[in-house]
């Protein structure tokens, strides 16, 4: 699992869409018991927080510390710094599994065969995350698609293809369950967006390779854009239960 975030955890936190709680209700329609839950990959802990109302136990596990130090506390939530591939969580205790936006960093050979070991026989696993944003400013949002298809082309990692694939091609041996789609919906500042947008991992790529700042264009154009800007962001979920 790669780790790159580790490095600007704070701004990451403060700058990432936040999940809806209809995501979570989406997927607790198929745990049939709520006594321990496993969020993987759990970074800041934005779905963490979600899960922990209606769990005994929730465990969330990250490679980044830093990630990690960043997440709210709750009496009932155990933070701690495990690759997804190889934890210390016992066999067959898990109700449910979630990976939220951190799925396409995985071995997945390695982590599933983790996930059929810690799940209950009638446990859940779901894989949530969300893709490319949609501004409905069209000009605006046509910068945006700039950006990401044509000026940061070659510098995602390999791995971000999931995503353009909405996770439909990531491997799922599980029994998947019918899900609604869904979207999140947000009105957020100019500053916000570019807030968003300089999180983007190819980014960092690209800067590190390139003298030209890719977002100057963006930054000009929002200077006199509205101060909420409709946005949204199209969820990605599957949900599975075990095969056993």
């Amino acid at each position: 699992m790669k780790d790159l975030f580790s490095s600007n955890s704070l701004y990451y936190k403060q700058a990432r869409p936040n999940y809806s709680i209809q995501i979570v209700k989406e997927i607790l329609k198929h745990v049939p018991e709520r006594n321990f839950a496993w969020d993987c990959g759990a970074g800041s802990g934005q779905f963490t927080q979600l899960l922990a109302p209606y769990f005994n136990h929730v465990m969330a596990t990250d490679i980044s510390e830093a990630q990690l130090q960043q997440a709210p506390y709750f009496e009932n939530v155990s933070y701690q710094v495990q690759a997804a591939e190889q934890t210390s969580i016992a066999a067959n205790s898990i109700d449910l599994i979630t990976v939220a936006q951190a799925i396409h960093w995985f071995d997945f050979d390695a982590f599933y065969k983790e996930v059929k070991r810690v799940l209950k026989p009638q446990g859940v696993f779901a894989a949530i995350g969300y893709g490319l944003i949609e501004v409905q400013d069209a000009a605006i949002n046509s910068l945006v698609q700039q950006l990401y298809f044509e000026t940061l082309n070659g510098y995602w990692d390999a791995e971000r293809r999931y995503i353009d694939e909405l996770y439909q091609t990531i491997p799922f041996p599980f029994n998947e369950q019918a899900v609604p789609e869904l979207r999140l919906q947000y009105q957020w500042s100019p500053q916000q967006l570019l807030s968003y947008l300089k999180t983007w991992s190819a980014l960092k790529h690209y800067l590190d390779k390139n003298d030209h700042e890719p977002l100057q264009r963006i930054s000009e154009v929002l200077q006199t854009a509205p101060d909420n800007l409709d946005v949204t962001f199209p969820i990605l979920l599957r949900v599975g239960t075990a095969e056993k």
